[in-house]
């Protein structure tokens, strides 16, 4: 598939996939004419992209983690690192949600209370 069919159907810019290429996250052949031709893998590699990205990782940590994930840890010198950088990412995501998680309970509790105060207060009228 040729890149604006591949920005399509993931949703990200050409110009966004052409910096994958460049820092050899995505290395697509080309055709005769001089075109990208990608696999369909492709999109899965560039929905992980998005993913570690939006998660904080480096273009070098994803590319170690690449190095694993799409090849099945057939890299045995690639497995550490992936596990170091997963399970700092796994610790910080479920710092997150635990941050999350009081923020929604402190949420409730306080807009419990408001519409509590705003039904006594109609009461009184």
């Amino acid at each position: 598939m040729h890149i604006s069919e591949l920005s399509k159907r993931t949703g990200v810019s050409l110009r966004s996939l052409r910096y994958y290429e460049e820092r050899k996250l995505l290395n697509p052949s080309r055709l005769e004419n001089g075109y990208r031709d990608y696999a369909e893998s492709d999109i899965e590699k560039v929905e992980f992209i998005q993913l570690y990205f939006s998660l904080g990782l480096t273009v070098k940590e994803i590319m170690d983690f690449f190095d694993c994930l799409f090849q099945n840890g057939s890299k045995r010198q690639c497995l550490p690192n992936a596990i170091e950088i997963g399970e700092r990412k796994l610790d910080e995501i479920k710092k997150q949600i635990e941050l999350l998680r009081k923020a929604e309970a402190q949420l409730e509790e306080s807009i419990a209370r408001w519409r509590g105060l705003i039904a006594q207060t109609e009461e009184i009228k």
